[in-house]
């Protein structure tokens, strides 16, 4: 059943002046194209800069044609996935375009991810090669033998620095001790690659828009971890869709010949990925990579020595970056744009953000399975609004019932999103592709929400039982079925709690098996197979948990 809200697009008279109502048809094929034409067009302007070291498009360019040609080298079939696990350096763009131009599609991994999630990520995406900073090398050490991955390469975090790169290693290697030692036989290092790719001939992959640009692995409903299966033009038509929102962002302060974005958001990350990466590249931005954000006063130091326009990131960062009196001293007059997503940004934290900087987080909406962003705030408002903003062109939302029948404006309910972004299904899953795929082609977020008459939407609460840290998704169900394989557990239940860091933490129910068992043994033995945003920060013993008649754990109550 069509909404009216929906099918009228209510949200149109409320959109900022001179924005279509629709993309335009793609202006490349593939994602590839449109990196390679930003390379020509942009060809000496500095595209990435990480810790003082700064590479142009041209260079960006050079580099990844030469390990371009080196993974095409190996064998690789056109379609064939290659994962990559590294932080925000400056190999990650660069393999990323490497990938793609070769004509491959890219699996984003975790670099925090425990040698159990890992394997699981690997195994799912079939992924055939590996690029990899050498300190996580050691978790891929562990499982790559029970894996497709028949080609590693390793990088190190000096690698694209010159000689300050050899002085980079040293103190990551010997003096902050962040490479545990590791062995993976065969593998090649970036540079090697890179050497190697230089004598060989690259061939431009003719990737087409229905071609797989991405797995971007997300959780499910089940709790195992699913890569939405995200083709060229979904995630070509999130960029076009990005780029015809953002004038309004220069409404009230002009536009700078080149903006600088500030990528403080893993790449790996869907936000990132397209916010930071695909759109900044295709209008030449230049983006500053911070490859630990966690470390504050490193992250303050760095954003001290430029002027950035576009600051995309989440609440907990914008709360950490507040308390910070060295981040309050800096120059925020050349800010234009700060946008929010992954999380719900606090009312708090966006009226001293304001307070401090002059500039509206402008909060937005998406997931890994829209390529990411459905909706959001205008760029040009002069408050933060609390909701989630308006449809982006071409985009359609629905608010609907158990049923999948809309409701009347005003009322809550699933929000449902249809549009080019929305992706092509789970990797290998339809049954799970089915349930969450309308007939009419809707994707069923499991967000609740309404939506008011002027077309903005207010998510009020999620229909799933996922907790949200720091922008991450967590879902129960992984967390629970990994602690009960503790022989000491008998039943585990894990619900969110409110936490001022992360926005949401987990919290563990157990009911012992073993008389002796403690908080402690329950925290080490999680520490072994889940990845630290999805530890629980609290645990509570139970004589027994709520059920249902047929047994199922009533989550719900333990949260009441």
């Amino acid at each position: 059943m069509t909404n009216t809200a929906a099918a009228d697009r209510i949200w149109l008279p409320s959109y900022p002046p001179e924005t279509p109502a629709d993309i335009a048809p793609l202006a490349y094929a593939s994602v590839a194209a449109l990196i390679e034409d930003s390379f020509k067009r942009f060809a000496d302007r500095p595209a990435y800069t990480c810790m003082g070291k700064t590479i142009t498009y041209s260079e960006m360019e050079r580099l990844s044609t030469s390990m371009g040609a080196w993974l095409q080298s190996l064998g690789l079939e056109k379609g064939d996935r290659v994962a990559v696990m590294m932080p925000n350096i400056l190999q990650m763009p660069v393999t990323m375009a490497a990938v793609l131009r070769a004509g491959y599609a890219v699996v984003n991994v975790n670099p925090l991810y425990t040698p159990r999630e890992l394997e699981h990520q690997l195994k799912d995406s079939g992924a055939k090669a590996i690029i990899i900073l050498e300190n996580f090398a050691i978790t891929l050490q562990q499982v790559v033998a029970r894996t497709d991955i028949k080609h590693v390469c390793v990088a190190t975090m000096g690698d694209l620095m010159g000689l300050k790169g050899h002085l980079v290693n040293f103190v990551v290697r010997k003096v902050k001790k962040l490479v545990p030692e590791w062995s993976l036989p065969g593998h090649v290092s970036f540079k090697a690659a890179v050497a190697a790719g230089k004598d060989k001939t690259f061939r431009p992959a003719q990737s087409k828009p229905t071609d797989v640009a991405f797995l971007q692995y997300t959780g499910g409903t089940t709790g195992v971890s699913k890569g939405a299966t995200l083709l060229n033009s979904n995630v070509l038509s999130n960029a076009a869709q990005n780029d015809l929102w953002l004038p309004a962002a220069f409404i009230k302060k002009p536009r700078p010949e080149v903006l600088v974005y500030v990528c403080a958001l893993p790449l790996y990350h869907i936000f990132a990925l397209t916010v930071n990466a695909l759109m900044g590249m295709a209008q030449g931005a230049h983006n500053i990579l911070i490859p630990n954000p966690r470390d504050i006063p490193g992250f303050v130091k760095e954003l001290q020595k430029y002027e950035f326009h576009v600051f995309p990131g989440l609440n907990t960062l914008f709360n950490a970056l507040l308390n910070n009196e060295d981040f309050q001293k800096l120059n925020f007059k050349p800010l234009l744009l700060t946008l929010g997503g992954g999380m719900a940004v606090q009312r708090p934290v966006a009226d001293r953000w304001k307070q401090l900087t002059g500039c509206v987080i402008s909060e937005g909406y998406g997931l890994s399975e829209t390529s990411p962003v459905a909706t959001a705030n205008r760029f040009d408002a002069d408050d933060f609004s609390g909701t989630i903003g308006l449809p982006l062109p071409s985009t359609y939302i629905d608010i609907r019932d158990e049923d999948g029948k809309s409701v009347p404006l005003g009322e809550v309910g699933e929000i449902c999103i249809k549009g080019p972004q929305v992706m092509a299904g789970y990797w290998n899953r339809p049954d799970e592709t089915e349930k969450v795929m309308s007939a009419d082609g809707y994707f069923r977020s499991g967000d609740m929400g309404f939506m008011d008459a002027a077309g903005y939407t207010k998510i009020v609460d999620r229909k799933k039982d996922m907790i949200l840290v720091s922008g991450f998704n967590v879902y129960p169900n992984e967390v629970e079925e990994f602690a009960v394989s503790h022989p000491g557990i008998l039943e585990a239940a894990a619900i969110a709690v409110p936490d001022e860091h992360s926005g949401e933490a987990v919290k563990l129910f157990i009911v012992r098996k073993d008389p002796n068992l403690t908080e402690a043994d329950v925290k080490a033995h999680c520490a072994t197979g889940l990845t630290n945003y999805k530890r629980p920060r609290i645990v509570v013993f139970k004589d027994e948990l709520p059920k249902t008649n047929v047994g199922k754990i009533l989550r719900r109550e333990l949260r009441d």
